[in-house]
């Protein structure tokens, strides 16, 4: 007789691959773990584990596959009053439709995300947001929103390191100089 495995075992088989850059396997095997945690009626952790299905996707280069997996999702953190995982959820979409080069609907995705987690007061994973949504408003040719973003962003790091500082300094050139237009 063969024992079943348990969804946490095909989370920690996942997690192993993931470290092991064996990405396609890390995504199956998080994949088989929310199936197994829908089985279970554990819906939160089906939709975790789904997320870092599409992490895995993202990074073996399958980005259609990243977006599959991760679609939907927000909505079920969203129904479960998750703000956090729901921001999380909208920026995996956001960078699997990035890779798609569907930037205008990863930019809405990004912004949608940095702005629940500016409602959380989330410090640690709103700038890298933010970043990301100033990357694709470059992308988009709208310079001038990039840096503003970009600008949010480096704002709300409360302990910049030497590139961060740096960064801040230079954007605070062309905003002085607006200034002094005005």
């Amino acid at each position: 007789m063969v024992k079943a495995i348990s969804p946490g075992e095909l989370k920690q088989e996942a997690e192993r691959a993931y470290k092991k850059k064996n990405y396609h396997t890390a995504a199956k095997s998080f994949q088989a773990a929310a199936e197994g945690y829908t089985q279970i009626g554990e819906p939160l952790e089906a939709a975790e584990m789904l997320n870092n299905a599409s992490v895995a996707y993202l990074q073996a280069e399958q980005p259609e596959s990243a977006l599959e997996t991760a679609l939907n999702t927000d909505e079920i953190f969203a129904a479960a009053s998750d703000k956090r995982r729901q921001a999380i959820a909208l920026g995996n979409q956001a960078a699997a439709y990035e890779a798609l080069s569907q930037l205008e609907t990863a930019a809405d995705a990004y912004q949608f995300s940095s702005e629940l987690l500016k409602e959380i007061g989330d410090k640690e994973l709103r700038p890298i947001v933010m970043q990301s949504l100033s990357a694709v408003q470059l992308r988009l040719g709208q310079q001038m929103e990039a840096l503003v973003t970009m600008q949010a962003g480096l704002d709300e790091i409360e302990n910049p390191g030497l590139k961060q500082r740096l960064i801040k300094k230079v954007l605070r050139s062309p905003f002085s100089y607006f200034n002094r237009l005005s």
